[in-house]
């Protein structure tokens, strides 16, 4: 027996942010993240529409890019002394992953964060609040997902937390939030949505539920990516939808190990940060290749490139297609195509802001770390220590997978 799940509503369209007057209850909550919902007065028209639905408002504002478990923490404490009947997360994926997290820990104080690792081991929750996610922009889609990424700065990880119960009760996916993003986050948060997709349609776990909403997904931000990228409303409101869609496969069907490895090297080093989706971009085609060695795999990339228009006769031409063409989007999206290029400079900067010596010290940690991350489990085919080191390594030094 399988299981799909989603928020119990979805408003969609433009306008649809009014959708918060219709909730009922006492006081709401809305967490959001570095500000750019308060500078396009978003949140003026939220705090607005709740009030006029009878509602006490809070905010609580400042989580990080990469939600750490302090925040968390802090989010909890300021919910249990309020005492809200609605989380409302406002923002990109970080305010409303936090969120999620906040919430389990405001329901149960007495849990740990250790507790929720384990994926799908959460309590019951709905016990003090319900949740409604507003999603600012067009990749995570954790405004239907049972997904939550959360960091251990101490311990330089990012944890997937898993669970259906912190799938939200309401999403509301307006275009209007999106239009503000900057070109580079249209860039990583897209490619981060076709990630999730492609995972999605080949994971162990795809059903006939999840594989038309991964392939639509995958059309249509191959189709309207780049014309978002180039400030095309249009196509930006077509990717919100877009990256909706790809969140409602994975978070049924689950992912692989282009995000375990993201996970496991986002907060790795010392220099800085690997953008999650700017991660996913540039190991999504060395994972392709990888995968492919599974012939039942690689048939399922060569039906996306069908799909898509690529051409090619045989499974191999069709998925070596899929992986030149996903190359040369990074390409014109300005994202780099292996580590080695992370940095200033554009997509090939001549110094990396990840130090090599540093990746080599930690390389056997992080495959360690990302085998047993929690979408490793659906990958299509299962890495041994070695195959995950020298995984990393391609995407550090941008070479042929062979093995």
């Amino acid at each position: 027996m399988s299981r799909f799940t989603l928020p119990r509503d979805l408003y969609h369209g433009d306008g649809a942010l009014e959708t918060l007057k219709l909730l009922t209850g006492k006081k709401a909550i809305i967490v959001i993240g570095g500000g750019s919902m308060k500078r396009f007065g978003f949140l003026d028209n939220a705090v607005a529409y709740l009030k006029e639905a009878g509602m006490e408002v809070q905010i609580f504002e400042g989580v990080e890019p990469d939600p750490s478990v302090e925040t968390v923490m802090k989010g909890a404490e300021v919910m249990r002394s309020f005492q809200p009947d609605w989380i409302i997360a406002m923002g990109g994926g970080s305010p409303i992953d936090a969120a999620k997290a906040m919430w389990v820990f405001y329901e149960y104080p007495e849990t740990t964060f250790e507790n929720l690792i384990t994926p799908f081991n959460f309590p019951t929750l709905r016990k003090k609040a319900k949740f409604c996610a507003i999603p600012s922009t067009s990749g995570t889609a954790t405004e239907v997902t049972a997904f939550s990424v959360i960091t251990d700065y101490q311990k330089g990880i990012k944890y997937p937390l898993a669970d259906f119960n912190i799938t939200p009760d309401i999403a509301i996916v307006d275009p209007k939030l999106a239009e503000t993003m900057p070109k580079k986050l249209v860039a990583h948060t897209g490619m981060d949505a076709l990630t999730h997709a492609i995972e999605a349609y080949v994971s162990t776990l795809h059903c006939n539920y999840t594989d038309p909403l991964a392939l639509h997904a995958i059309k249509m931000i191959h189709k309207n990516l780049k014309q978002s990228y180039d400030g095309n409303m249009t196509a930006r409101a077509d990717m919100h939808d877009a990256q909706c869609l790809a969140g409602m496969a994975f978070s049924n069907a689950l992912l692989g190990i282009v995000h375990s490895m993201a996970h496991k090297t986002g907060a790795a080093f010392n220099g800085d940060h690997i953008i999650h989706g700017c991660a996913n971009a540039m190991y999504l085609p060395k994972v392709i290749k990888y995968n492919s060695k599974n012939p039942e795999t690689a048939a399922r990339y060569a039906e996306i490139a069908d799909f898509i228009g690529l051409s090619g006769v045989t499974t191999e031409e069709k998925v070596h297609a899929l992986i030149t063409e996903l190359c040369c989007m990074n390409d014109q999206l300005e994202i780099p195509q292996a580590i080695k290029y992370y940095g200033k400079g554009g997509i090939k900067a001549e110094t990396s802001i990840i130090d090599e010596k540093e990746f080599l010290d930690k390389l056997s940690d992080i495959a360690a770390n990302a085998i047993a991350d929690a979408c490793t489990g659906s990958n299509p085919r299962q890495p041994s220590q070695e195959e995950m080191e020298k995984l990393l390594k391609a995407c550090y030094y941008d070479l042929e997978i062979d093995f």
